[in-house]
């Protein structure tokens, strides 16, 4: 076989194919990188690991820009990567491209299905690898990810959960942190997972004769509950547990609709106090450490 016309012939057809079907070009750039990288592989077995470099020299002499060893070395191991995941084409090249610098094809696999479910950029995509979300889910939610169990709100939610911190502010205060959070609400929301929207914050509660004041107010529309937030700039107390309990039951008594989930508890605290959780018998409130960026 002439792998080299082969792999030219393919290149050629896809610069058509994207020029006269504009939307089907992701298709057939995803379907050609898979076809050059197989050739890449075979011709790779016949003639070693140098013919890489001399059809990127000809590729690149007659084509034109864009087939440098290092992309036709992606486009080898994208077909590799192939082999043990299933491509789809609301992906992008660009986020193939991405997703061939991991290693872990646990990690590859979630970071697939939140970018079709989110609908995320390559950008957004990076960006998400960058703050390692993965990394920040615990092995639980990890094993259930693997056997493809369906995941709760809160497995989803990342320990430490990141706050930017863009003006460099110093924060001793839960006044402070709220602030802070409510000044990028669109970058904390997406960091708590998918679904989350913002009702208010410093949301007014009447218990007895007494007001008081829910940090936020979240609702998550993904798993239809109202999420109740507490911030709190210390090590986690276990009056934290009883205050955010109170909180979640005045919603779900005065606020919830019957076609609702139960409220869910987040205490976003300075510490975890991994002893204290281990008494606390209600599942639905989760504490999870904060970390200013």
């Amino acid at each position: 076989m002439n792998y080299y016309k082969e792999i030219k012939n393919e290149l050629i057809n896809n610069e058509i194919t994207k020029k006269i079907k504009d939307y089907s070009k992701n298709r057939s750039d995803l379907t050609t990188y898979y076809n050059v990288g197989k050739l890449l592989s075979e011709a790779g077995k016949h003639y070693g690991e140098g013919i890489i470099k001399k059809y990127s020299e000809r590729l690149t002499s007659e084509l034109g820009k864009g087939y440098t060893i290092t992309n036709l070395k992606l486009m080898r191991q994208f077909f590799v990567f192939s082999k043990s995941h299933t491509v789809c084409d609301l992906l992008t090249w660009s986020h193939y491209r991405t997703l061939l610098t991991l290693r872990d094809d646990n990690k590859v696999n979630f970071y697939i299905k939140i970018i079709i479910e989110q609908n995320l950029s390559v950008r957004q995509l990076r960006e998400r690898i960058k703050n390692k979300e993965y990394e920040r889910l615990d092995d639980a939610t990890k094993e259930k990810l693997i056997a493809k169990e369906e995941a709760t709100l809160a497995d989803l939610i990342k320990n430490p959960i990141v706050i930017k911190n863009n003006n460099n502010r110093e924060i001793l205060s839960e006044k402070a942190l709220q602030k802070l959070i409510l000044e990028n609400i669109s970058s904390f929301l997406k960091e708590l997972g998918n679904g989350f929207a913002f009702v208010e914050n410093e949301y007014k509660i009447k218990i007895g004769n007494t007001y008081n004041y829910i940090d936020l107010l979240l609702h998550n529309y993904v798993f239809n509950c109202f999420v109740v937030v507490e911030l709190k700039v210390t090590e986690l107390k276990k009056e934290h547990i009883g205050q955010i309990e109170v909180y979640m039951n005045y919603i779900d008594k005065n606020l919830k609709e019957v076609t609702q989930d139960k409220t869910i508890g987040i205490i976003i605290c300075k510490k975890d106090n991994k002893f204290i959780m281990e008494y606390c018998s209600d599942s639905r409130i989760l504490a999870k450490e904060y970390q200013i960026i």
